[in-house]
């Protein structure tokens, strides 16, 4: 075990990855000589060259198109989008091509590319680029969406991401690039589409993704010193979704709360408490609550971005609430 930032993780998983498949190459915007805004790719261009570090223009639908083209061809490509809201600039390449061409070309092609995008608010980044539009990518069949909340499972997930056959956007909170945590030694290969409980419970079911998973953590071990345990599960994959976990931990504790970064409608959130409520009603004895961000863009006041983003504070509140609920105690 090694105890590493979540950044050094993507890092040296690159690095790895790299070495393993002279496939494996790197495109987007100032990653070489820069090293990317946030320096995940830090010494990549001196060690692999520049024809696997690849510095493009400002020109998402271009590189993307380019990396699409090279995954079609046999290459396994990871993008870096400067920020998520900036891939909104690719849409086009990444739902009509990326997504599409194993499907429409009857199985002929794969398209083995890797998105790799930081997003998320708490930044004082603005409401153009604090952004949470994962469910834009996870309502899209054909792509595989991951958002990896630990630097074991950033390693993990993205060894599987590049080594997968299916286009993978694989979404990285700026707020987690400094957090530290342990990671095992050697490879380890992540199972995407798989969630993980994280922490045993009996009260109650916390389920998040990406930042909400610390928060969820921080949470349940304030909670326990009054005497209730909460359960928290990592969905890590958003496409595909384990609906299956999450209805499992749900039957076992009998309430469930959904914590996501982005909107409260038509979110994460509103997706996992359906799947809930259709696999777990049953058992529930309360509805499911979802904890989410205020739906208005991101202020740049450093206090009106804090009050608009989930923290602690509202998840514990809404926590309590679903404990006091006795609408629907048997």
């Amino acid at each position: 075990m090694a105890l590493i930032s979540y950044r050094q993780a993507l890092n040296e998983t690159l690095r790895a990855e790299m070495e393993r498949d002279p496939d494996v190459f790197l495109i987007g915007e100032e990653i070489g000589r820069f090293e990317g805004s946030y320096k995940i790719t830090a010494g990549l261009l001196e060690r692999f060259g520049p024809d696997r570090v690849r510095d493009t223009p400002i020109a998402e639908e271009g590189f993307a198109g380019v990396a699409i083209g090279a995954a079609m061809l046999g290459l396994r490509p990871v993008v870096e989008f400067m920020t998520l809201n900036f891939s909104l600039l690719a849409l086009d390449q990444i739902v009509n091509h990326a997504a599409k061409i194993y499907t429409m070309f009857g199985g002929q092609t794969s398209v083995p590319v890797v998105f790799r995008t930081p997003g998320g608010g708490g930044q004082q980044l603005a409401a153009t680029h604090s952004q949470n539009l994962e469910v834009w990518y996870a309502h899209v069949p054909g792509l595989k969406v991951v958002a990896p909340a630990t630097p074991a499972d950033a390693k993990a997930m993205l060894t599987a991401a590049i080594r997968d056959d299916d286009p993978v956007f694989f979404l990285e909170n700026l707020s987690l690039y400094n957090t530290k945590g342990e990671v095992p030694d050697g490879e380890q290969v992540g199972e995407l589409g798989t969630a993980a409980v994280v922490r045993e419970g009996r009260d109650l079911t916390v389920i998040s993704y990406s930042r909400g998973v610390g928060l969820a953590l921080l949470v349940a071990d304030e909670l326990d010193r009054d005497g209730v345990s909460v359960e928290v599960v990592d969905l890590r994959s958003l496409r595909p979704l384990d609906r299956e976990a999450c209805c499992a931990s749900a039957r076992k504790t009998s309430r469930a709360v959904v914590l996501e970064d982005d909107w409260l409608s038509f979110g994460i959130g509103a997706e996992v408490s359906a799947s809930v409520h259709e696999g777990a009603f049953d058992y529930l004895d309360a509805p499911v609550r979802r904890v989410a961000a205020a739906e208005i863009p991101l202020p740049y006041a450093k206090p009106l971005e804090r009050a608009a983003l989930p923290d602690t504070s509202a998840l514990a509140r809404v926590i309590r609430e679903v404990l006091d609920d006795t609408r629907f105690t048997r």
